[in-house]
């Protein structure tokens, strides 16, 4: 999707975190509900980024989005009580990325590998943008 692309020229860039594992109660089936399985998360921000079209800028931490806390976000949603629809949390995870100001657009992807016999994965992509 051309809005995930970094644009120096939009002072836009990329900030993602891939294969965000983590153990959670996702499914319809009562045996999905009892027991966590394995869940992997994707997240693709596109951010504001004030240093563009340059590239330089001061290092520091309080300018960027954290990809860490993202992560732990994502983990918290992710591991709180029991979700129905792989859909649903990716909602819910795209919302807590949308929080921090600077997310212009977010890609979450939320995938069950372990769920099909001969299937690497199944799950959902989502894509949000924030309200103008």
């Amino acid at each position: 999707m051309n809005a995930y692309v970094p644009d120096a020229r939009r002072a836009r860039r990329r900030v993602f975190v891939r294969d965000l594992t983590v153990q959670a109660r996702l499914g319809i089936y009562p045996k999905e509900e009892a027991a966590p399985q394995r869940v992997v998360i994707g997240i693709e921000m596109l951010v504001e980024d004030e240093s563009a079209p340059s590239g330089v800028g001061p290092d520091r931490l309080d300018r960027v989005v954290d990809y860490a806390a993202a992560a732990e976000r994502a983990r918290q949603v992710a591991t709180s009580g029991h979700t129905r629809l792989a859909e649903t949390l990716a909602e819910r995870i795209a919302l807590a990325c949308l929080e921090d100001h600077r997310v212009e657009a977010v890609r979450v992807t939320v995938e069950k590998p372990d769920i099909m016999p001969g299937v690497g994965a199944v799950g959902v992509s989502v894509e949000r943008r924030r309200d103008a």
